[in-house]
């Protein structure tokens, strides 16, 4: 029986993700629909001043003023030339809204996580890129944007926040290992540093789901588990593997499935939280939230007599 889209977009753990892809001076990128809010004509823009060179300003279709960004500035480093045929993308993740120029929007492609790769740090110079993921659709590459990094290097202060940890006060050390998914090498090192900060000194960091999966499945047979992994913290928008299908393997396994699995996401909101709730996640926190985090674990970790 065929899916309405509503099925679709609720379906949990299928390791797929939907893509809209739009046009920049004639390369395709994409971005993941569940970012996505609206898509609107270009307005126009009150400036403001003192802002980033990529903040064209701000503008007001409805209740909700919205900041605009110059994507095509942004990614080639020129003065874009605005056109009247320009579209507006506006997302909400990390809990705040952002408007990106884009020349035009092609459409909607729906995408394994496994058929999406990690680009090789030689395009951006052994540093980390703006690219996240590299997706093929019919033959054509399709550049996926990192829009947390973008907003990130534009309002560094929507990134997560070592100084919440301080504000914690003194904390002991924790040995207890904890199991990291996360693909961006910059949040990696800012959540190992602030749960590092936090006593939690045995943090394992893996690039992807698939990578974390691997080293789950080979503790499956350890006499105490625990000792192996005490709680695993994931990230949703991973390259091979995403956190969904990460937690469904997971919860599906006899061995492993009373492990705590805390999804920490720029993505969650009511929908991905029903999507969390269905495949047994017993947490789901909003990046940057990294005091929250923290609380979590050390709840999570007492409540199972970690």
């Amino acid at each position: 029986m065929k899916k309405t889209k509503g099925e679709i977009l609720l379906e949990s753990g299928t390791n797929e993700i939907e893509i809209m892809e739009f046009m920049i001076y004639g390369e395709l990128y994409g971005i993941n629909v569940a970012k996505v809010t609206e898509i609107m004509m270009s307005d126009k823009v009150k400036p403001i001043p003192h802002s980033h060179p990529v903040v064209e300003g701000i503008f007001k279709p409805r209740e909700t003023v919205l900041t605009v960004i110059d994507l095509p500035k942004y990614l080639t480093g020129r003065e874009s030339e605005k056109d009247e045929k320009d579209l507006f993308i506006v997302t909400n993740f990390n809990k705040m809204f952002a408007t990106f120029r884009v020349h035009s929007v092609v459409g909607i492609s729906r995408i394994s996580w496994n058929d999406i790769q990690k680009p090789d740090k030689t395009i951006s110079g052994g540093e980390e890129g703006v690219a996240t993921g590299i997706a093929q659709t019919e033959g054509v590459l399709i550049t996926i944007l990192d829009f947390e990094k973008i907003v990130s290097e534009i309002a560094p202060e929507t990134s997560i926040q070592i100084e919440e940890i301080e504000k914690m006060g003194k904390r002991g050390k924790n040995k207890k290992p904890i199991v990291m998914a996360e693909d961006s090498v910059l949040l990696a090192k800012l959540i190992r540093d602030s749960l590092n900060k936090a006593g939690y000194q045995n943090v394992l960091k893996f690039d992807n789901g698939e990578e974390a999966w691997e080293y789950l499945r080979s503790i499956r047979q350890e006499e105490n588990i625990y000792e192996k992994a005490s709680l695993i913290i994931t990230d949703i928008e991973m390259p091979r593997m995403d956190g969904h299908r990460l937690t469904k393997l997971v919860k599906d396994d006899p061995d492993l499935q009373k492990i705590p699995v805390v999804i920490f996401s720029s993505l969650i909101n009511e929908e991905m939280r029903i999507k969390g709730k269905q495949l047994g996640a017993d947490e789901q926190l909003s990046k940057p939230e990294i005091g929250h985090l923290v609380e979590v674990i050390d709840e999570l970790l007492e409540k199972n007599n970690i």
